[in-house]
């Protein structure tokens, strides 16, 4: 039986329509349910947020999970590149009850394709005096999911 017989040729061109409709809804849809900057900012900021918390916390499993495995700390020792790097650097940090720092960010920018972010803010030290300003980008590594890519602190005095 041939397709045209049984009335398929006035059928096709409809649903061939149809789908390419719905193709076409879908990617609206996904470009219109993108975050706004003011969202995506907001996100950046209460990761950085939960991101100190580790320290306070004294979480260090929690600390290394918001780092890229290709995250890159700066600091007067040099660079530390990739996760585990950073995170045997930093252990000592998390020894013993008390923190030793606390930071807070006080400015996030994130690029209008909403892929990388900045955040920075001061760096206290336990009695809460400002001992530096931390500086970190951020990359978006999956939906909502915002991880560490480079981080430099510096001194006030510098």
């Amino acid at each position: 039986m041939h397709w045209r017989s049984k009335g398929m040729a006035k059928w096709l061109p409809c649903a061939l329509a149809g789908v390419l409709a719905a193709v076409v809804l879908a990617a609206c849809m996904a470009r219109g349910a993108r975050d706004t900057q003011a969202e995506l900012q907001q996100q950046v900021m209460e990761t950085e947020r939960a991101f100190a918390a580790t320290m306070k916390a004294r979480d260090f499993e929690a600390f290394g999970g918001f780092l890229s495995k290709e995250a890159v700390f700066m600091g007067p020792g040099g660079a530390k590149r990739g996760r585990d790097a950073v995170t045997q650097a930093w252990r000592g940090y998390f020894d013993g009850p008390n923190a030793p720092f606390a930071w807070a960010p006080d400015e996030v920018q994130v690029l209008d394709s909403g892929t990388l972010a900045y955040s920075s803010g001061p760096v206290l030290d336990a009695s809460g005096k400002q001992i530096g300003r931390f500086n970190s980008v951020w990359r978006l590594e999956g939906p909502g999911t915002w991880k560490v890519v480079f981080d430099r602190g510096c001194d006030c005095g510098r």
